[in-house]
Formats: C-alpha cells, structure tokens, sequence
C-alpha cells in the first residue's frame, strides 16, 4: 500500500497543475481582449445558453433573477477552464514521451484550443501563455532545498503560477472591459435642451432616480455582450418586401435625427422589480429606412440580432418604430446595443432587439426567441406603478415614491392608500416628458401614527385602472397592485 502513495499523489498533482494551467489559460485569454466574443469563455457560454432547457431557463429567471445569469456563466468558466485542462493534461504526456518541454507543450496545445473555439489570435496566443507560465513553474526548483515534498511543491508553484496570471488578467481585462465606443463629441444643443428639461421635471424625492435613469437595466440571452464596430455594421431589409436593401452606419447616421424619451421595462422582472429604466435617444425612424417599400397588410416583422437573438412583434408597431445609435448624447453603449437597435414604443424590454442587424418582413407568424421559450413579450406592456422609496420628512410625515410606466397608453394617475386599500389619495406626477412611451414619478407625503399597509396603483391614459390581480412574470409579465408595510 505505502507503495501506491506516492504514484497517488504524483498523480493527484499532476492534475491539479492541469486544472491551475486550465484557470490562467481562460485567465490570460481574458487578459488580451476582455469580455467579448474572442474571449475563449464565449463560445461556451453561448452553448450553455442555447442547450439550458427552457423550464430550467424559466425557473432561474423567476426565482434567481440576475444571479442565475450569473451561475450560468460561472459554469461557462468552469467547463473552458476544464477543457484547457484536459488539452494540459494530455500535452504533459505527449511531452514526455516525446521528450519535449512540457510548458511548450501545454502552450501550443492551448493555442490551438483557443483558435478552434474563438479563431481570434490574440486571445489563443495570451490562453497559451497563461498555462504555459503555470507549466513552466510547476517544473521548476523554486522551493528547493526547502521542507516541501516534489509534489508538493509543484503544485505550489503552479498556485504561484495561477495567482500571478491572473493577478495580471484582473487588471487587464477590466481596462478592456470599460473600453467604450469612441467619443462622440459635445452633447448637441438639442439633445443637452431635452435633458436640462428632464432634470427640471425631475421630483425632488430621495430615493428614486430622476427621469432619466442614470444606471439603465440590463438583460441579455448571452453573458459576453457582441462587439460591432459601426464601421463593420450593417443593416439589411429582407422577407415580404419589394426590394431587399442593405444600409451601412453611414447611411442610418446621414439621416434627419430625432431625440426621443422612452422607457423600457423587462418582461421577467419582480411586480416591484428595478428593470424599468428611461433614457433619451437617438435615432431615425425605422420608416425611414423602408423608404416607398411596399409592406404586406397583415402580420409581422422578425427582427434579428449579432447575437443570434430574433424576436418578432407586430407589423403594425413599424409605424413608430425608431432605430437609435445614441443614447443620453453619447454613442451607444455596447451593452445596450452598439451601434444600433431597434426601439418599438410600448413593447415589452426583450423586443426593442440590441446589436440590430436585420429586419425581415414576415408573410405568416413565426415565434420569436422567448415565445419559444414560453414567454409572450411581444404584447404591450402592463401598466405598473412601483413602490421604491420610504423617507421619514423632518415634519414627521412619511414619504412614499417610485416610477409609473403604461407604454404608449401613458399615466394620467397615480393613487395612493395607507390604510391597506381601504381608501384612496391621488399622488403628486412628475409633469410629462415629450414623448408616447415614458414613464412618471410620483410622490406622496401623508401623517402617520404607527405601523400600516402602503398600496399603490395607476391610471393609464386610457382611463383603464390597472389590475389587481396578482401575477408572476411568466408568460405575459408581472401584473398586481405593489403593497409594503411601513413603519415610521
């Protein structure tokens, strides 16, 4: 048995180097390009996403929210790490029957990986180095002459190795990461008039943001956002159209611009959920682009993505249909969609489609992605007043406040009771912003005594209360009025 010991252990460190020079070959890909698509957790990540069954994919949203994304990618990482692993793991044995260099090895054999799963250069060669630099130290004597065993020791060296690299990538990858699209210049006058105007309607209240929201919500299919350059971007006009067209960045920025308000709220969000942002954008009108097209009467419009994602809503919605390449003054963000999406005004978040590509005009239905997942987002959304702020005034009152968000129908009013829904105030709106489809704030200052029931509900424009009944985000979106117990 004592024999064995040392075959077990010489084995066991043997993997754990390969599972070390696996860490920093994902390590050091990241590094080299940060998180976008030639990083070589991407394609991986995509395939997780694609192959999660859609009840699981349901269940994470509704009960996980943001962290289920998170663990999604998380296991992403943990399967290219392993991979890299194996590659190391089976370089060392050819190495060694070959009489080669094990870190070199490893490195070529990483490199290869790296340019099979992303076919980006710079970001296999960074993923061999990385476990090439583990390999390397793992062989070395840095602790010799020390009261470390062999094994021991390369398995601390490769630690040393690992740390180090990825030391490294943390502050590289970052500075990649916050590497935005190139400035535009000044804030046009029009465009710095709007948000002036934004700010002036804004209410005073602590708490909630203003009416523009200064960090937007986020929600995408991947967890590597796609990485368009506007000078490689294009946009063409397929299906049921006369002529299929195809329009370059050039083309859609040469157009008469118009800044719009609009507000987006995401289908798989909590009742009181913080995945309802405003912003001022902009853009053309998506019928500018048809020009004298001649559109079917009936049906529907597919809308298709760099990432692969397609989402369709009706062919009626073109007629207000806006397509933006600015966002609050500046270029658009890369996680909302450089260089350009789509804006369809009252529609649920995941059918205003990021990273635009295509526009492909349908004769009969297709589902979208999230219809074929069970979700029904394509439908206008539900009119929700929020709940998000509790202040204690220095008078001795109460302040509650949040944001109400209808969709094109708009919010004529807000009401308010203390008393658990037994009776009824109108709360104070924020004054209208230009616009079909932005939300207001609201506010409400009221005396109380001791422990109550706060409950909020809205108006839409319509004149059509918004409803009671209580229910959970899937299919068709979260609906129910928001309630919080308060105590002063």
């Amino acid at each position: 048995m004592s024999d064995d010991r040392p075959d077990r252990a010489s084995l066991a460190a043997e993997g754990a180097v390969a599972v070390l020079a696996g860490v920093a070959a994902v390590a050091g890909s990241y590094a080299a390009v940060g998180r976008v698509p030639a990083f070589v957790a991407a394609p991986v990540s995509g395939f997780v996403v694609v192959t999660t069954p859609d009840a699981i994919v349901s269940w994470s949203i509704q009960t996980l929210g943001d962290l289920g994304h998170q663990l999604g990618f998380l296991l992403a990482l943990v399967l290219t790490a392993g991979a890299f692993a194996v590659v190391v793991a089976v370089g060392a044995l050819a190495a060694d029957r070959a009489g080669a260099p094990r870190s070199l090895v490893a490195a070529l054999g990483c490199v290869a990986l790296a340019l099979a799963l992303t076919g980006a250069p710079s970001s296999a060669l960074a993923a061999g180095t990385g476990a090439g630099v583990v390999v390397a130290l793992a062989g070395v004597d840095v602790f010799a002459g020390q009261s470390v065993s062999g094994t021991r020791r390369r398995v601390l060296q490769a630690v040393v190795g690992a740390v180090a690299v990825g030391g490294v990538s943390a502050a590289l990858g970052r500075r990649q990461d916050a590497a935005g699209p190139p400035e535009g210049g000044p804030v046009s006058e029009d465009v710095a008039a709007l948000l002036a105007d934004a700010e002036s309607k804004s209410l005073d209240v602590g708490g909630i943001e203003g009416l523009v929201s200064e960090e937007f919500y986020q929600v995408d299919i991947n967890s590597v956002d796609p990485s368009v350059a506007a000078e490689d971007w294009t946009l063409t006009l397929t299906g049921a159209v006369d002529e299929e067209r195809t329009f370059d960045y050039a083309d859609v920025t040469g157009l008469p611009a118009e800044h719009r308000f609009v507000t987006l709220r995401c289908v798989g969000e909590g009742l009181n959920g913080k995945k309802m942002d405003n912003a001022l954008w902009t853009g053309v009108p998506l019928m500018d682009l048809l020009g004298d097209s001649t559109l079917p009467e009936e049906c529907c419009v597919m809308l298709r993505a760099a990432d692969d994602y397609f989402e369709e809503f009706p062919l009626a919605a073109l007629e207000n249909a806006f397509v933006a390449y600015e966002m609050n003054g500046e270029p658009l963000p890369r996680a909302h969609g450089s260089p350009v999406r789509a804006l369809i005004p009252g529609h649920w978040g995941e059918i205003n489609v990021k990273w635009l590509t295509e526009i492909e005009v349908l004769e009969a239905a297709e589902k979208g992605y999230w219809e074929r997942r069970g979700w029904n987002g394509t439908g206008p959304v539900n009119t929700v007043a929020k709940l998000h702020t509790v202040n204690d005034l220095d008078d001795g009152r109460v302040q509650v406040g949040g944001h109400a968000y209808a969709g094109t129908r708009g919010v004529d009013r807000v009401e308010v009771s203390v008393d658990g829904g037994r009776t009824w105030a109108d709360a104070t709106l924020s004054d209208p912003l230009p616009g079909e489809d932005v939300w207001r704030q609201w506010e409400h200052s009221y005396a109380a005594d001791g422990e109550h029931e706060v409950v909020v509900r809205a108006t839409d424009g319509e004149g059509n209360l918004q409803t009671s009944e209580e229910s959970g985000p899937k299919p068709s979106g979260p609906t129910g009025w928001v309630s919080k117990r308060v105590d002063p």
